[in-house]
């Protein structure tokens, strides 16, 4: 367990999810707070507001990445990893070779932002094997794991669920339900993914549900954490609502809004 001292003075902190390349306002959102967590997500593979940013545009141009876009928004997921594999194909370069290479560069970067102290969880396009290598000792990577911060015992979930869109991160109903079991009772409880309820998982803009968590959603029901602390969600239909005597709160695609979210006891 990873700790920072409590004194007798007010604790801010400021929480940010769904970085995917901001490394700019990513190296100020820690002013003003005693510790910054993020909540994963730190790559860029694509943007789907701004078709030209992101690995994918990088190596295949921005027409093939709106192309890819249209095709996901649609839900037709098995046409859009034929497309993405022929562009593959047309390349001759080792795929995840060059995957690697490419996320190693943001991971540079997005860590280098970070302030002192940060603790951080995967996102579900993140890659966690990387992270050792360029987590500085400012930084705590944790998943089903807690940290102390100002008196209050955070809990960290990271990654996400299975789906059609198969990102890196994505884990078994199973594997992530034992990761909340193994967080327990927690002040805040963090995670990358939302709780499984239909307005904290719909995204109003892509116009589909996302992934959420049922495990997630008992945990909340049952250990009633202060505060559940989340994103993955970028235009969720309800931002903040509580469940029971949680408050669960989607801290805000930091990627658009460049602005953390602060909590402060």
């Amino acid at each position: 367990m990873a700790s920072t001292p409590a004194g007798n003075r007010r604790t801010r902190v400021h929480v940010v999810s769904d970085v995917h390349g901001n490394a700019r306002d990513l190296a100020r959102a820690g002013e003003g707070a005693d510790a910054l967590i993020c909540l994963g997500d730190l790559v860029l593979f694509l943007d789907y507001a701004d078709h030209s940013r992101g690995i994918f545009p990088d190596l295949f141009g921005q027409e093939n990445a709106s192309r890819i876009v249209e095709l996901r928004t649609a839900r037709r997921f098995e046409e859009a990893r034929e497309f993405g594999a022929r562009l593959w194909g047309g390349i001759g370069m080792d795929r995840a070779a060059a995957i690697e290479k490419a996320v190693r560069k943001q991971y540079a970067e997005m860590f280098a932002a970070f302030p002192t102290p940060t603790y951080a969880t995967y996102g579900n396009v993140d890659m966690p094997p990387l992270w050792p290598e360029y987590a500085g000792p400012g930084t705590t990577v944790l998943d089903g794991e807690t940290a102390e911060i100002g008196g209050r015992t955070f809990g960290f979930v990271g990654g996400g669920l299975r789906t059609p869109m198969r990102t890196p991160y994505e884990i078994s109903d199973e594997e992530y339900a034992a990761k909340i079991e193994a967080v327990g009772e927690v002040d805040v409880l963090c995670t990358h993914i939302p709780p499984e309820v239909p307005e904290l998982v719909y995204d109003t803009v892509a116009r589909r549900f996302e992934r959420g968590s049922r495990a997630l959603l008992a945990a909340i029901r049952r250990t009633r954490p202060r505060y559940a602390l989340f994103g993955h969600v970028h235009q969720p239909l309800v931002r903040r609502m509580r469940i029971g005597a949680t408050e669960c709160v989607n801290v805000g695609h930091f990627a658009g809004s460049g602005k953390p979210w602060a909590l402060e006891w």
